[in-house]
């Protein structure tokens, strides 16, 4: 097995797209994914969960000139990890989707 991530969601807000030195863009976005089910009793459960998601190069391109908060996306990619220490000496951490593929669904 590898390390691979599969989801379908909606944009969360604008994607933040940068150009680092040599032109190469980099790409930053939060998708929505959404799960239903119903409980023993019968109540239904809407529950959403936000993604972190990265995209370099070829990927971001198509992510600056395509994508807009509310597109339906299918992104393929892999986990990773990043930890860091904020202002006050506190280690953080973050959980994001590297995309390696991003395919526009819906209109």
């Amino acid at each position: 097995m590898k390390n691979r991530v599969q989801l379908i969601g909606h944009v969360g807000q604008e994607p933040e797209i940068k150009t680092l030195e040599a032109g190469k863009k980099l790409a930053n976005l939060s998708i929505a994914t959404n799960e239903v089910y119903y409980k023993e009793n019968g109540d239904k459960v809407e529950k959403t969960e936000w993604h972190r998601v990265t995209a370099w190069g070829k990927t971001a391109e198509i992510i600056e000139k395509y994508v807009t908060k509310g597109k339906e996306l299918a992104i393929d990619g892999k986990l990773t990890y990043k930890s860091y220490d904020d202002k006050d000496g506190i280690k953080r951490y973050i959980t994001e989707i590297v995309a390696n593929e991003v395919l526009l669904l819906g209109k």
